[in-house]
């Protein structure tokens, strides 16, 4: 256990490095976080907290681990150094400090300090249910033996939910989890109560309204998707654009085409990562309501370029050959008009 409690190299040439995530009021986040290391703008996620805050993990080359050039590599006493490394903790509606990982050597102590998390002026909802602070230890206890089970022995895990929320009603992150297993077994109607139950239980907790929105699409339920997005979209604005394509596709489908489009652009302009292309998609098709086909068209290529590989990509393409002559003709017709 040397290397792990001072930081010496693996064979493979990674470090050891520990530390924990805090809120401003000194108490641990609820949950796991994941705690990312970022090397040269791009981030990668290492590892996640425990329920008392704690992290450690392995870290290495493919975390952006760089060797100073200056230095041998064959010298095993510890030259290894983080190239433009940070580590910070990832949690919507809070902003978390950085530990600059720069100039750390694999001989100096494993522990980073503590990663304090920020609560945004400007979120009210937050990823982290606060009701989770006032479950008694027989709730906690069973919702953590939840949290180690879930993944293997899901029935098992929903009984020790079951009995954490009988325990304490007000436990929203056992009534989430345990919606999430029911949704995960096809009980739709059931996780549906649970997701219910997690926002009653409290209201600005945020993952339930993700995960009610998700049924609701899913559901092609136009008027309750749009009632969720709303409040999630209220709650908290600036951590989640796949809220904004819930809410874009909602308004589209009932028919109100200028909120669509708003929300659509508004996701595009969050999802800076590109990770839901589909927001394209939609802002094509409320262009495409409004008789802008160059607009759409231009759009629709968007999309296919992000996601070449996409199931509807067939058909999107024969839509943008139809878009595409419909500007050519509209181009026309407007030339000659004028």
């Amino acid at each position: 256990m040397l290397s792990r409690a001072w930081g010496m190299s693996s064979p493979n040439g990674s470090i050891y490095l520990t530390g924990k995530v805090m809120l401003e009021d000194g108490t641990p986040p609820v949950g796991p976080v994941p705690i990312e290391c970022v090397c040269n703008g791009a981030a990668r996620v290492q590892g996640y907290t425990d329920q008392k805050g704690r992290f450690n993990f392995q870290i290495g080359p493919k975390a952006g681990v760089m060797r100073d050039a200056s230095e041998d590599s064959s010298d095993t006493t510890g030259t290894m150094q983080l190239a433009n490394c940070d580590l910070r903790a990832v949690v919507a509606g809070f902003r978390s400090d950085t530990v600059s990982l720069e100039g750390r050597r694999l001989l100096d102590d494993p522990n980073v300090g503590t990663i304090l998390l920020h609560r945004l002026a400007n979120v009210e909802g937050t990823a982290i249910s606060l009701t989770s602070l006032q479950a008694p230890k027989e709730a906690r206890r069973a919702f953590d033996k939840a949290l180690q089970d879930r993944r293997n022995k899901p029935a098992e895990a929903a009984q020790e939910l079951r009995k954490a929320v009988d325990i304490y009603p007000q436990y929203a992150a056992a009534w989430y989890e345990l919606g999430r297993i029911e949704e995960q077994g096809a009980d739709i109607a059931q996780a549906r109560k649970s997701f219910a139950s997690a926002i009653a239980a409290d209201a600005k907790f945020i993952s339930p309204y993700l995960s009610m929105a998700e049924l609701e699409a899913k559901a092609e339920n136009w008027a309750e998707l749009a009632n969720f997005t709303s409040t999630l979209l209220r709650l908290d604005a600036v951590d989640y654009p796949v809220a904004y394509l819930y809410d874009a596709t909602a308004h589209l489908n009932l028919g109100q085409i200028d909120t669509a489009e708003k929300s659509a652009r508004a996701g595009e302009k969050l999802d800076t990562a590109h990770q839901y292309p589909k927001l394209e998609r939609v802002l094509a098709m409320t262009l495409e309501r409004k008789n802008d086909y160059a607009g759409a068209a231009a759009y629709l290529r968007s999309y296919l370029m992000l996601a070449p590989d996409a199931e509807d990509a067939a058909q999107i393409k024969k839509e943008l050959a139809e878009l595409e002559r419909l500007a050519g003709a509209t181009g026309q017709a407007r030339a000659a008009h004028e």
